[in-house]
């Protein structure tokens, strides 16, 4: 398995979803290109949550974009992490920071953003935006590509 055959991974497991953020494993692999500076993009179209008032399911689209140092996160631990939070009660910018503080914790990276772009909720959509700080120098940072919400129009 190109090496990361590691009995600790969640990867080339059996792995069921966490209950919750907090129980939910993030894996960490070594970055090949470590002395290279370049961005990996994650797209959450369906990220899930609920909203700790009414319990009622909250949608959004996260965009994580990170300028990795000495490690990568390992994709099938961030797809179980993300989706931890779909029984998990927490407001629109709770969720989005937590997820983009406990990758930048995790991996140390020289750089990471993350976009929640969120459905509405009563009628107001709410976009949430967190950066571990500015962008390096000489890195290409693309648009998320997310428009701003405008309804049926």
């Amino acid at each position: 398995m190109n090496g990361y055959a590691d009995s600790t991974l969640q990867l080339g497991h059996e792995s069921r979803l966490p209950a919750s953020p907090e129980e939910a494993v993030l894996d960490r692999v070594p970055n090949p290109q470590a002395d290279t500076l370049y961005v990996a993009r994650f797209t959450c179209p369906e990220f899930t949550s609920l909203c700790p008032v009414t319990g009622q399911p909250d949608f959004a689209h996260l965009v994580i974009d990170y300028v990795p140092k000495d490690w990568l996160v390992e994709s099938k631990s961030l797809k179980l992490y993300l989706g931890s939070f779909r029984n998990h009660g927490a407001f629109h910018e709770d969720c989005t920071v937590a997820v983009g503080r406990r990758l930048a914790e995790l991996l140390e990276p020289v750089f990471l953003r993350i976009g929640g772009y969120w459905y509405p909720r009563g009628g107001i959509p709410i976009d949430v935006f967190w950066q571990s700080g500015p962008v390096p120098d000489g890195i290409w940072l693309p648009d998320q590509g997310v428009p701003a919400y405008r309804g049926r129009g």
